[in-house]
Order: structure tokens, then sequence, then C-alpha cells
């Protein structure tokens, strides 16, 4: 009788499957909307030396916006909104959140003052925390196991390809900073309410996976998953029993410390350490290496992992942790030499190879999780990551090197405190390293649920 429940759920989710051209059209889409989510994210990082001069701002407050105003309402909204998106239309809590945070990146530019782009920037995050956990889901059902690294990969393609939209954005308005930083703010936030009915009217709610329950429990068939939604409690504890997935979690989340820091001080430190430079060039060259090398190493790190995965478990965590290896002395170095472009290459290195972590820890976070909670360990998951990386890393690294100002001067404190970032890439080398002597244990327990 168990077999004949299992057989009858492998026929029905395989009949009712989406077609290969449809389902890559929903992940482009996604990754369309990832990608406006980091072009709002970025533009203030790549906007910081023109905000700082035109509202009279220094470090330590540039660092709490480009950091914790935006994190903290964005991970303590993702729990919620995931608990919506594990029993509601996913797509039309993207298509909402797309337009809340568009909106918002659109009053940023009407700002007067330190206040009220504050405000505007916790709107961004509150809007983008609905980004994420129900895409994250909705490609989850549509892609099998073996494939969702790559998915997931594709899917994070968003970043880099965000990131290179807003610095090639930035670089057509500003055109060598005669333009003011609040027409790039306006140009960049209204398309994203176009994107948002796009997504509404041309994707529909996929059906959810189903999970093989036992034949003596009630529901144990078709629609299982309809009839056992846990609660948001439960949900948190079956997340937390899975060392795996902690791992893979602070793993990324470290790294990312490291990322997001860079990613928005990066071009406060060029400017302040290489005088005259053009502005406008530099901005073209970020963008061609975001979306080149951090893009190629984004999509390698998905690819990898799941052909490597085919035969070893542990890729998962192995790659992230190589990658990672080879990338901080590159990222050493250009603090060091003293020649931009030489500087600028070993840069965009570490981006290449940092990059490897996104699919293949985003992957885990889907395929360990229940099948029922997919959304939720993807919010969870985002709650750890950005609290720790997001919400630490620009805002830490503007307080350490607004501290050092007075003894070191500007271009010296600013480089001293990226430095600094060494640490938190050498602590996600670590975890990493100690995931991969878990994650085969936890794959076989996921297996046993049903992926």
């Amino acid at each position: 009788m168990a077999q004949t429940q299992v057989d009858a759920i492998e026929i029905a989710q395989h009949s009712s499957s989406p077609s290969r051209g449809y389902r890559n059209y929903v992940l482009f889409v996604l990754t369309l909307v990832y990608a406006f989510n980091f072009i709002d994210r970025q533009i203030i990082g790549i906007l910081s030396p023109f905000i700082k001069a035109d509202l009279g701002l220094d470090d330590a407050q540039l660092g709490w916006l480009k950091g914790i105003y935006f994190a903290l309402l964005y991970t303590v909204m993702g729990i919620p909104i995931a608990w919506l998106a594990d029993r509601y239309s996913r797509v039309n809590i993207i298509a909402i959140s797309l337009t809340l945070w568009s909106g918002f990146t659109a009053a940023s530019g009407l700002a007067g003052n330190y206040l009220q782009l504050a405000i505007a920037r916790i709107g961004v995050g509150i809007g983008e925390a609905g980004g994420s956990p129900p895409s994250h889901s909705i490609i989850s059902d549509l892609f099998p196991k073996e494939k969702r690294a790559g998915a997931l990969a594709i899917y994070s393609l968003g970043i880099p390809f965000g990131v290179m939209l807003a610095f090639f954005a930035s670089a057509f308005f500003l055109q060598g900073g005669s333009a003011d930083w609040r027409t790039v703010m306006l140009s960049v936030g209204l398309p994203g309410v176009l994107l948002a009915l796009l997504l509404k009217f041309t994707i529909k709610e996929p059906t959810r996976t189903t999970s093989i329950a036992p034949a003596t429990e009630p529901g144990a068939a078709l629609g299982v998953a309809e009839k056992n939604k846990p609660s948001v409690t439960s949900s948190l504890k079956s997340l937390l029993k899975i060392p795996t997935w902690w791992g893979m979690a602070l793993g990324i989340s470290f790294g990312s410390f490291g990322n997001y820091a860079i990613s928005t001080w990066i071009i406060d430190y060029y400017v302040r350490a290489f005088a005259g430079l053009d502005i406008t060039l530099l901005l073209i060259v970020f963008g061609i290496i975001n979306g080149t090398a951090y893009a190629l190493g984004v999509w390698l790190g998905g690819y990898i992992a799941d052909r490597w995965g085919k035969v070893n478990k542990k890729a998962y965590a192995l790659l992230p942790a190589f990658a990672l290896i080879i990338g901080m002395p590159a990222f050493y170095f250009s603090l060091q030499v003293e020649e931009l472009w030489l500087s600028v290459g070993l840069m965009g290195f570490l981006l290449f190879t940092s990059g490897s972590y996104l699919g293949p820890s985003f992957a885990m976070a889907q395929t360990l999780a229940p099948i029922n909670v997919r959304a939720m360990s993807t919010a969870l998951f985002f709650f750890v990551l950005n609290i720790i990386a997001l919400g630490g890393g620009p805002t830490l690294t503007g307080i350490i090197s607004q501290a050092l100002v007075p003894s070191l001067g500007e271009v010296e404190a600013l480089r001293t405190a990226l430095l600094y970032l060494l640490i938190p890439y050498g602590l996600s080398i670590a975890v990493f390293l100690w995931t991969s002597t878990k994650i085969v244990k936890d794959w076989k327990m996921a297996e046993s649920r049903g992926l």
C-alpha cells in the first residue's frame, strides 16, 4: 500500500511538471528580480563618495546606512514573510515586495538629510525581505534536487549582474561626477515597478512539491504537504537540528561579511587612495568585473558542486573553502600595491573565487530542509547571513575606519579597516571545512524524508 502511494505521488508530480522552457523562463524572471534586489542594495555603496560630500557624513554614519539600517528589518521581516510564503501565493508576495523596495529606492533620491535617507534605506530592507525566500521555494519546486544547486547558482547570478548594472547606471548618470546622485537613485528604482507587473501577469504559482508520508498517517497521499503546514516554532526547531545547515549558513555569512564590506566601501577606498582617477572608468571596469569574473565564479560554483557532489557530497562545503583559500592572498595584495589597475585586477580575482559559495550554500538550505518549510529555511538562512554579513560587514568597517581616521588619516584608516576582513574570510574557510565532515550524514537523513 505504501509503495502504491509513493508511486501515485511521483506520477502526479511528473505529469504536472511544467515544460523546460517555462521553468527556464521563471528562473530568468526571478533572477532578474534578484538583480534588481542587488541594484537597489548596492547603489548606496557606489554613490557613497557623492552622498558623503553632499550631506556632510562621516564613515561611521555611512557604515550605518550601508549596513545595519538596511539589514535589521530586512532580516526580521524575512521570517513572517517566509511563513506566508509557505502558505500563500509566492508570486504575489514577490511582486508586492519588489514594488515596495523599488519605490523606497526611488524615494532615497528625494532625501534631503541623513534621517530621511536612513528611513528610505529601512524601507528598502523591508521590501527586499520578501524577495529571496519565496523565490528559492519556487525554484526548488520547479527543479529536482540533482539540478538545484545549478538552478540556484543561476538565480544567484542576480547578485553580480545586479551589481554590474548598478555600476553601469551610476557611470552613465554621474558622467564623471557632474550629475546628482539623486538622479541615479530615481533611475534605478522606478523600473522595478514595471518588472513587478511582468512577474505578476506572466508567472503562475507552481504546485508545491509533496513529501512522502508513511501509509499509516492521515493524508499520506497526494497533497500531504497541504495538510502538514508546521508552525514557525516547529519549522525553526527542525532546521536548527541540522549541523550542515548551520555550517553552510555560517560559512556563507562570514564570507559575505567580507564581500558586503568590500562592495560598499571599495569605491570610497579607490577615490581616496588614488587621487585624480577617472571615476566613470572605474565604475565601468567594476561593472564589467562583476558581470564577468564574479558571475563566472557564481555559475561555476553551482556547476562544479552539482557534478562533484554526485560522487562526493562533501563537495558542497569543500569547494567554497578551497576557493576562498585561493582568493584571500589576492585580496591582501590588492590593498598593498600602488598601481590602481593591478589592485582592481586582484580584487576581481577575489570576487571570482568568493562567488563559488553561493550556489552550494543556497542549495543546502533547500535540500536539507523539510520540504514544507523551504521558504522558512531560506528566510532563517538569510536571517543568519544578513545579521552577520550585511548588518556587520559595512557597518563595522565604517566604524573602525572612522575610529582610526584621527591617527591614520582617511586613506590608511579605510585600508586598515578593510584588511581586518581577512579575519572573517578565515573563519569562513574554517567553518566550510568543518561542515564537510557533517554533510554526508545530514544528506542521508534528508533523503530518508524525501528530497
